[in-house]
């Protein structure tokens, strides 16, 4: 078993920020945060493993969840909140969902994290089952709801993913397949929101555009399921007609109202 030692908490390598010119305080910032795609390149095969795992079940009806608490918990709902938009998928296949319920989101709830029992209660209102996959996502990787979430749903045969800043943590410990991305301690001390956070965040764009891809919701480079809720992604969509099947601007936009997305349109018509 690894030892844990807790980098998210080391003192900064910087010191005196309160004595620093503004420019300094931002290149110094800048220059810690160069690091964090370094850090998330050395975790891309377990990455890889998740995304495949989580298409396997997919294509079989299953989803995916996160849980975290705090930024890690709003990084998760953010990622789930824009798969329907950019890929067409039902609201309920990538779900996030955050210590402290959808109030967490905007305003911290006092002790929600520390409830090992929660995550599971959050869990069972989506029926989660053996189909599916859960994130648990916790910068220290100690948080006690994620742990206690991670734990019950180990229990119940449920495939299990720990993405944390602590390699040898708790969390990375428990987990059936744990993405451990040291980014070293953070330019404010324990400050997660910043490389620790901004890791987690491509962390979970990779997982979840690769598995539209994997799955389907990707044509070419184009995301031709999108949703098209606003006037410039009916333009954009419009254009990607156009280039597919070389048509005018104006039939291509008749073809994409008529059968309401993009693969619909191009699949009709070619």
């Amino acid at each position: 078993m690894k030892k844990h030692i807790k980098i998210t908490e080391e003192p900064s390598n910087y010191d005196g920020l309160d004595e620093m010119d503004t420019l300094e305080i931002v290149a110094n910032i800048n220059n810690e945060d160069k690091k964090v795609a370094e850090a998330v390149k050395q975790v891309l095969p377990q990455v890889v493993t998740v995304v495949d795992e989580t298409a396997k079940r997919f294509e079989k009806g299953g989803r995916l969840f996160y849980i975290g608490a705090g930024t890690s918990g709003r990084l998760g709902i953010l990622d789930a909140s824009e798969i329907p938009p950019t890929f067409g998928m039902p609201h309920n296949r990538v779900i996030g969902l955050i210590a402290g319920g959808d109030q967490a989101i905007r305003k911290a709830v006092e002790n929600a994290e520390d409830d090992a029992k929660q995550a599971w209660k959050d869990l069972q209102e989506h029926n989660i089952n053996d189909n599916d996959v859960l994130v648990g996502i916790a910068a220290s990787g100690t948080t006690p709801y994620v742990l206690g979430g991670i734990e019950d749903a180990k229990s119940n045969g449920i495939l299990t993913v720990g993405i944390t800043n602590n390699p040898g943590s708790p969390l990375a410990q428990s987990t059936d397949i744990p993405i451990e991305v040291n980014v070293g301690p953070e330019f404010l001390t324990g400050s997660t929101r910043m490389k620790s956070g901004t890791s987690q965040k491509m962390v979970l764009n990779m997982i979840s555009t690769a598995l539209m891809i994997r799955v389907g919701r990707v044509k070419g480079n184009k995301m031709v399921n999108m949703q098209l809720s606003n006037t410039k992604l009916v333009d954009r969509g419009t254009r990607y007609i156009m280039e597919e099947l070389d048509l005018s601007y104006e039939e291509a936009e008749k073809a994409l109202k008529k059968y309401g997305s993009v693969k619909l349109a191009i699949d009709a018509l070619k």
